[in-house]
């Protein structure tokens, strides 16, 4: 049985555990899932999914990562996590990706949701932050429609393979309001 931490609509976020780590190494050897995570060109054994596993549960007050739950099948179908949590400024990095087949339904979105939720009322912080290569349109709009707003750029910063140096832009969201 996993522990649910928050519940949404279409999606829960529930503790990750450790049964987790092959889908999760199965999803992250999809090229077309990490091609705009930060190492698109790592190759990771499975070994390493388990010693970053490790890894999280001794930072665990510094990296909370949970598994996205879809709630009509019970079936994970991806990651979302706050990392770098910095609790005298209040603020938090967000990441997540989903598996290939899990895209397009909302997912996401509401996934996103429930981890500002649990950064804001739960950690008490002030700010999540984001950031995002320019060509994952996809991701930008799960940004916006939190009420992220663009908060600067890196010029040329990062290669994505197919499609050379891209921008990345920086998002940010607010407890209070959203804009800051």
């Amino acid at each position: 049985m996993r522990p649910v931490v928050l519940r949404g609509d279409l999606v829960s976020l529930g503790t990750l555990l450790k049964e987790d780590l092959r889908l999760v190494w199965e999803w992250y050897g999809s090229g077309e899932v990490r091609r705009y995570l930060s190492h698109p060109e790592e190759m990771l054994f499975y070994e390493d999914e388990l010693g970053w596993y490790e890894a999280l549960r001794r930072e665990k007050d510094k990296e909370r990562v949970f598994t996205i739950i879809e709630n009509s099948s019970r079936s994970p179908v991806g990651l979302i996590g706050l990392h770098n949590i910095d609790y005298r400024n209040g603020r938090a990095e967000i990441g997540y990706f989903l598996a290939r087949e899990s895209w397009g339904h909302g997912y996401a979105s509401e996934a996103v949701k429930l981890a500002l939720e649990y950064s804001f009322e739960w950690l008490n912080l002030r700010k999540v932050y984001a950031h995002v290569f320019e060509p994952n349109v996809a991701s930008i709009r799960v940004l916006e429609k939190n009420g992220f707003t663009l908060a600067g750029r890196w010029r040329k910063h990062q290669y994505v393979p197919g499609e050379g140096f891209v921008d990345v832009l920086c998002y940010e969201r607010f407890r209070d309001d959203g804009s800051g």
